[in-house]
């Protein structure tokens, strides 16, 4: 099993002072967060993303996972290529951070590059619920 699903965490969101809703402290994980749920860890994801926008000014998909998923630690463009590819949107695509279609599909996407494996819809509604 992937370390995001063990750690339900499918973004693979590093470890910060940042403590989240339904984060487990401490990690037992020395690298990365470990949530109680998937839920929230899709929670985290998807509140994070809306952080890039409102506190960093990410507009663009390809904007996001630069961020997300920067080159001085991953292919970022492939990266970007694939989150498009399952979001059937291009780079320039602008997300709308507040629907939660769009986020649920953005964050399914991400965890889908992080863990290789579909995400379970369910617990991304799940989630986007718990903001």
């Amino acid at each position: 099993m992937a370390r995001g699903l063990r750690n339900n965490n499918p973004g693979n969101i590093r470890n910060s002072s940042t403590v989240w809703q339904g984060e487990i402290t401490p990690s037992k994980d020395k690298s990365f967060k470990q949530f109680r749920s998937m839920a929230y860890g899709y929670r985290a994801l998807i509140k994070l993303l809306q952080n890039y926008r409102k506190l960093h000014g990410c507009q663009t998909i390809g904007d996001f996972i630069k961020r997300w998923a920067p080159p001085t630690e991953n292919n970022t463009s492939g990266y970007i290529r694939r989150v498009c590819d399952e979001m059937h949107v291009p780079a320039s695509h602008v997300p709308d951070v507040n629907d939660k279609a769009t986020m649920c599909a953005f964050a399914a996407a991400i965890s889908q590059v992080e863990n290789t494996v579909p995400a379970i819809i369910a617990d991304v509604e799940a989630g986007w619920n718990l903001l």
